[in-house]
């Protein structure tokens, strides 16, 4: 049965083709029921392959299950179908799978650990570190075992001997940090507390203290332990290191232990404790891309954390880079409420109700958040973006007003608020009060390629402060030189003024770095056009035309093609009567210099 098994995936990509043929006389003798037998096989494992790729584990998982009813001993079936059950959470399953699989491959390190995890859950404990042990292969292995080992050493009261477990590995300095990270956290479920401290003072000379796990945990020790004064500097610390507002779980424990309450110990049991070594490397596959394999280690924490907050929400944003908005939802609504992440739950599960096209539902999960934290900017910040991606400028005008009210003193954090609020009254055509936007969050960050490229792409767009905004854009340009709007808005810049050779040039480079894009393909068809290379801005606009662009500029790229553009004297004396309007605006702007708009 195994030489069959490994003689069909070998063949499968043939056989897909083979069997949509038709059954000529030369197949005769083979039987109905046998060739239908085939077909559903390789079609269930096709189809379960597919749909592992577009990342659909749940299908796979059915399709993977349904081919092994064709073929119960395939044991590359048998590993797929384990993978998509675990990466889905379906456990009686996975055990089942994970039972076959080490029968058939003894050292599986994943259905090793799995079945490990299941025999801790238990309490079998020598059978749990049996399995962790056939699992020690390659040095991710080694790791996993060890940290797994040692926690099942401390659930049976072996401290001692899962410490000198932890210090006697001889593994890459890549895996010492976790190695480091667990002897304390070990050390403090064990109840001893100096030991502990003298893991977490060696991570902190290590520069290991800018990681949020880190800092939370050895926080927590101290204040665990009385030492307030201790706690309140490592998260001030680990604050100032991070340059930034800091994590809410960060504020949230600096709050609760200047309030003098002791705070419990971020790992408070053995189980605990085994989880985190599954949610540590999950995390880290996850952020480095291995996201299949990250998601598998994430759920095996669950299985014995199933509501951990940050497992959860690191599952959820794995879901999320595959574009699985709804299960991202399904991870994010199983973490208990009053978290100190619970606004910024309720925000990505909104923002991936809007990837579902379910606009109006965010709308209304915000709008209800809002009301119940009135203070708080993020959701406002939150339905601004929505509305504005969403082309509803004048309600998210609204909230960008909304939040801009809540800020005392604006700082350069706040720069993205002006510059969102500037771009929708710009589409909103209210120019005067897109341009004090604009300016305004230059004012307030003054590098932001975004902002230089906006206000001086309206400019330039408007016939208006040409140089001004050229000067603008070439700034953005040396900020982010492979951007392509960025670059496409100089090439723009340089057709407005006429110097339609350097406008090529540019946007040329501008459509490699996006050809996908409707309005870049136009703007250099037009170039092309100025340059005599007619039959090369034909086929611009065409390309245009097919990237879908808006209804009225797809209309305006119609009328090229079946025209052309007017010749470049006509096209400039439109140009010369813009700029003599702009030069009248600057007489009555003298007065009132932030305006220079004049609709």
């Amino acid at each position: 049965m195994r030489a069959r098994s490994f003689a069909f995936l070998r063949i499968a990509p043939i056989c897909a083709l083979s069997v949509l043929a038709s059954v000529g006389p030369a197949s005769a003798a083979i039987g109905d029921e046998q060739r239908t037998e085939t077909r559903s096989l390789l079609g269930s494992y096709l189809a379960g392959r597919l749909a592992r790729t577009q990342n659909d584990t749940p299908a796979a998982a059915s399709y993977y299950g349904k081919a092994l009813q064709q073929d119960p001993d395939n044991e590359v079936l048998i590993e797929f179908a384990f993978q998509m059950e675990a990466s889905e959470g379906n456990w009686l399953r996975a055990e089942m799978l994970a039972r076959k699989l080490v029968a058939a491959q003894p050292s599986h390190r994943t259905a090793r650990a799995f079945l490990g995890l299941v025999a801790f859950k238990d309490g079998r404990y020598q059978e749990a570190e049996g399995h962790f042990l056939e699992a020690s292969s390659h040095p991710i292995g080694e790791l996993t075992s060890a940290l797994a080992r040692a926690w099942i050493y401390q659930a049976q009261n072996k401290t001692q001997d899962a410490l000198h477990l932890l210090d006697g590995q001889k593994l890459p300095d890549w895996a010492q940090y976790f190695l480091r990270y667990h002897r304390a956290l070990l050390a403090d479920v064990a109840g001893r507390t100096a030991e502990a401290r003298v893991a977490y003072e060696r991570m902190a000379r290590s520069d290991q203290q800018r990681t949020l796990r880190i800092a939370l945990a050895y926080a927590s020790h101290a204040g665990h332990a009385g030492d307030a004064k201790l706690a309140q500097s490592i998260l001030n610390t680990h604050l100032e290191r991070t340059k930034g507002e800091g994590h809410p779980s960060v504020r949230a424990l600096i709050e609760q232990i200047e309030a003098g309450r002791r705070p419990e110990l971020l790992i408070r049991t053995p189980a605990e404790g085994l989880a985190e070594v599954f949610y540590g490397l999950g995390e880290a596959l996850s952020g480095e891309g291995s996201v299949a394999v990250g998601v598998v280690l994430l759920q095996f924490s669950l299985y014995l954390t199933p509501d951990a907050m940050f497992p959860l929400v690191t599952l959820a944003s794995a879901r999320e880079t595959t574009k699985r908005y709804a299960a991202a939802i399904d991870a994010y609504d199983r973490i208990p409420k009053g978290t100190p992440l619970e606004v910024n739950v309720e925000i990505r599960k909104a923002l991936n109700l809007n990837q579902l096209e379910r606009v109006d539902d965010a709308k209304r999960l915000l709008d209800a958040l809002a009301q119940q934290h009135p203070r708080d900017i993020r959701p406002l910040e939150a339905l601004g973006s929505i509305m504005r991606g969403q082309k509803r400028y004048e309600e998210a005008a609204d909230y960008y007003t909304r939040a801009i009210a809540l800020i005392d003193r604006p700082e350069e954090k706040h720069w993205t608020f002006y510059y969102s609020r500037g771009t929708c009254y710009e589409r909103m055509k209210k120019l005067p009060q897109a341009e004090a936007d604009l300016q305004k969050s230059l004012q307030l960050s003054p590098n932001q390629a975004l902002t230089l490229n906006y206000l001086g792409y309206t400019w330039i767009d408007h016939n208006r402060n040409l140089q001004q905004g050229l000067g603008l854009i070439k700034k953005a340009v040396n900020l982010k030189p492979d951007d392509g709007y960025i670059v496409d808005s100089l090439g723009w810049a340089f057709y407005r003024l006429g110097n339609f050779k350097e406008a090529v040039k540019h946007l040329e480079r501008a459509v490699e770095l996006r050809p996908e894009d409707a309005t870049l393909n136009d703007h250099l068809g037009d170039a092309y056009w100025r340059v005599k290379r007619e039959r090369e801005a034909r086929f611009q606009w065409e390309q245009a035309l097919t990237l879908k662009p808006e209804p009225e500029e797809a209309e305006k790229i119609q009328r090229k093609l079946e025209r052309g553009l007017p010749p470049v004297a006509n096209a400039r004396q439109g140009s010369k009567r813009q700029v003599q309007r702009q030069e009248r605006a600057k007489k009555r702007t003298e007065v009132n210099p932030a305006s220079p708009f004049v609709q």
